[in-house]
């Protein structure tokens, strides 16, 4: 069974910084794409950053320079540091395993709140 957990998330003033975790079981998880999307009240789930089985990242316009996405394929894990939060920040992030369209997977979600 596949599982995707996300951790980290939290209420953080303006400014803060957070670390977000997300632990994958039951996938190769080293041939994966590991992305992070987020999705904020009323709007559409967007990708915020995205790391490559190789090890090419991706980075929205929205938070380059101030998120770094890791990954540690002995631990399963991904990382998103998010540091210099801001209030549009809030939404709930989820972790993104994918190979295809059919062949991906999703966490719950964590909530980030980020207080003005």
């Amino acid at each position: 069974q596949v599982q995707l957990v996300e951790s980290g998330g939290g209420l953080v003033q303006a400014g803060g910084s957070l670390r977000l975790s997300c632990v994958a079981s039951g996938i190769a998880f080293s041939i994966y794409d590991m992305n992070w999307y987020r999705q904020a009240p009323g709007k559409q789930r967007e990708l915020v950053a995205g790391i490559t089985s190789g090890g090419s990242i991706y980075y929205a316009d929205f938070v380059k320079g101030r998120f770094t996405i890791s990954r540690d394929n002995a631990k399963n894990t991904e990382y998103l540091q998010m540091n210099s939060l801001k209030p549009e920040d809030t939404a709930v992030y989820y972790c993104n395993a994918f190979r295809t369209r059919l062949d991906q997977y999703w966490g719950k979600g964590t909530l980030v709140t980020v207080s003005s």
